[in-house]
């Protein structure tokens, strides 16, 4: 293997097979900063900004920030930024080079850097894709205005460390200077995403002053979008394999799926590229989509992780494989489908036949324990939510309710049946602390109910309670197969 890397000298010298950016990148102008630039981001919006670029559309560049890690930089900086996308199905698989991050930054190397590109006149938009705890929300949904980093982003309020700080003092900045404000867009799920960022972000300026709560209140644009694409972890024998069809070497290759899907709410003072023009949906409304993906794709992906883990399965298409939980899955589709609006256009039966497919894609080996990670922060979303609604209708969530048990037995399963740091989540001290007191099943859901704010001043919390405390009693007694067998499910092993 060659020790040359993928870079601008070397791209041109790649296989034909493999596509790469036709544009002069030299003469492309950063228009996009891009807070948090992890696999996600760059086999999605990046791939998207990549095909606006080779239209000519070369005002559109992305500065990419990593708010705490070093690695995507040092990994990318040696190769001009340059990164190939795998695009795999189960018996084929495309490989493209993607060009539009031009240059990386380290927020907590500088700051000061960050702060700059995002007062940059030429910014225009600021996307976000940080995960749902780094919005560093409470338990009620609120700005957790005790969390360090924010009392640390209010003190100091040119170093920052969290996405608020950096938005705000940035916008700040460009408000004192008479430069447009950015327009921000959210693309993690989070339920309503661009209205709940700008909430938070209004609640964290208005303590550092009205004038600027104001300000980002009435003259940012906030628009709310929806994303979806499968983006498994990159493994070393992927970026060996890649860099072997490559003849150099990329540190950071990305495996994803075909499947891939943005729809944006059209809100953009500052401008935008022609997203349109190459499979973005721009909308009025993003909501109903929104709620169709968190339900019906992200719900789903949380039951399989979770009775993947604990049914032996480390890879999601051989979860999806047993007869048992595809059967469950097609009832938690048929329990969350009837909350979603009947009026908005929805063709919810194509898209859990495309769910389908993608999840049996086996060339993905998308882990359940990747899946796993912070479930606190999004079952409120995915399954809460559902069942809430279904309550409401006077229909019991009796399969949203075995996702939520399913996520506590695996959580109480690590360093037991599972290795003890298999997934992570932001309660994990207090859940490890309510492990060690033995807890029967209703005590330990009643507890984690109340850790995790799940629905909170809800009518119907008592009756969630009860059939997660039911759902988990079993799978205590009697595993997987036990709890299905009570919803009907016959369980055969494939």
């Amino acid at each position: 293997m060659t020790d040359r890397r993928l870079s601008n000298s070397t791209r041109q010298a790649l296989p034909a097979s493999v596509a790469v950016p036709g544009y002069d990148r030299n003469r492309v102008v950063p228009g996009i900063v891009h807070l948090g630039v992890g696999a996600f981001h760059r086999a999605h919006q990046a791939a998207y900004v990549d095909d606006c670029l080779a239209a000519g559309e070369t005002d559109w560049g992305i500065v990419g920030v990593s708010l705490r890690s070093a690695d995507t930089r040092d990994a990318l900086a040696p190769q001009d930024g340059l990164y190939t996308l795998a695009v795999r199905s189960s018996d084929s698989e495309s490989l493209r080079v993607v060009g539009s991050i031009l240059s990386m930054l380290v927020a907590p190397e500088d700051p000061g850097a960050v702060l700059a590109a995002l007062t940059d006149p030429r910014t225009a938009i600021v996307t976000l894709t940080i995960t749902e705890k780094a919005y560093l929300r409470a338990a009620g949904g609120g700005l957790d205005t005790a969390h360090p980093d924010i009392v640390h982003d209010l003190a100091n309020p040119q170093m920052p460390r969290t996405a608020h700080g950096f938005l705000a003092e940035s916008l700040a900045r460009r408000r004192a200077a008479s430069i447009q404000p950015f327009t921000v867009l959210c693309c993690d799920n989070l339920p309503a995403n661009g209205a709940t960022l700008r909430r938070l972000l209004v609640e964290f300026a208005a303590l550092r002053g009205t004038d600027l709560a104001r300000h980002i209140a009435d003259e940012v644009a906030f628009p709310s979008s929806m994303v979806d694409r499968i983006v498994p972890a990159t493994t070393d024998a992927d970026r060996a394999r890649i860099s072997g069809q490559l003849g150099v070497v990329d540190a950071w290759p990305v495996m994803t799926e075909p499947f891939c899907q943005w729809v944006v709410e059209d809100d953009f003072p500052a401008g935008r590229p022609a997203w349109e023009r190459f499979g973005v949906t721009m909308v009025g409304d993003v909501g109903p989509f929104e709620d169709m993906k968190l339900r019906l794709l992200n719900g789903s992906h949380s039951a399989i992780a979770y009775l993947g883990l604990l049914s032996g399965y480390e890879t999601v298409d051989r979860a999806f494989a047993d007869p048992a939980i595809r059967q469950f899955v097609d009832g938690l589709w048929a329990e969350a489908i009837t909350t979603l609006p009947k009026d908005a256009g929805l063709d919810t039966t194509d898209y859990t036949a495309q769910l389908a497919k993608r999840y049996s894609n086996t060339a993905l080996a998308h882990r359940t324990a990747q899946i796993a990670n912070d479930g606190s922060q999004k079952l409120p979303q995915r399954i809460i939510a559902s069942a809430m609604e279904r309550m409401s209708d006077g229909a019991p969530p009796a399969y949203l309710m075995l996702v939520v048990a399913a996520w506590i037995a695996a959580c109480e399963a690590r360093g037991k049946a599972l290795p003890e740091n298999h997934f992570t989540d932001p309660l994990d001290l207090a859940l490890a602390a309510l492990d060690t007191r033995h807890l029967s099943a209703g005590e330990a859901v009643v507890a984690v109910f109340d850790l995790a704010g799940f629905a909170k001043g809800g009518a119907e919390r008592l009756t969630l309670i009860d059939l997660a405390a039911a759902h988990l009693e079993r799978l205590r007694q009697g595993g997987v197969a036990a709890a299905f067998t009570a919803l009907g499910i016959v369980t055969k092993r494939p």
